[in-house]
């Protein structure tokens, strides 16, 4: 079994938001890749759809997605579903970084909507 120590785990930048990497095939897995997001106050992420279902486990702050319209206000606790083919939109409202954790399949795609595709390589 292996172990990502945190010392080793991958910080990626992406939209305004960092996204510290700790389980891929890089790190020995096979099928899921999980991830810690930290969202800086003030920050929206633009719109794009997931090609493979996404868990989101918010751990510190505020967050606002909206999912295919539907906008929901998470707190620390809370959990969103975001299924395959799924428009998701990420947006911290408060000034305080809000941290949650992510897991998906190995291979996720995003597409913004101007039609361009992002292989996040902290889920590949």
């Amino acid at each position: 079994m292996p172990v990502v120590r945190s010392t080793e785990a991958v910080v990626h930048e992406m939209h305004g938001a960092r996204f510290v990497s700790y389980a891929t095939p890089r790190t020995g897995s096979k099928q899921l890749a999980a991830w810690r997001g930290e969202i800086p106050g003030g920050t929206k992420a633009p719109a794009h759809t997931v090609t493979h279902e996404e868990i989101l486990h918010l751990l510190t702050g505020t967050l606002r997605l909206t999912l295919d319209g539907e906008t929901h206000t998470l707190s620390p606790g809370d959990t969103a579903i975001v299924n395959a083919g799924t428009t998701l939109a990420v947006e911290n409202p408060t000034e305080e970084t809000a941290t949650m954790w992510v897991t998906t399949s190995v291979g996720l795609e995003a597409e913004l909507a101007d039609g361009t595709r992002i292989t996040p390589p902290w889920a590949s």
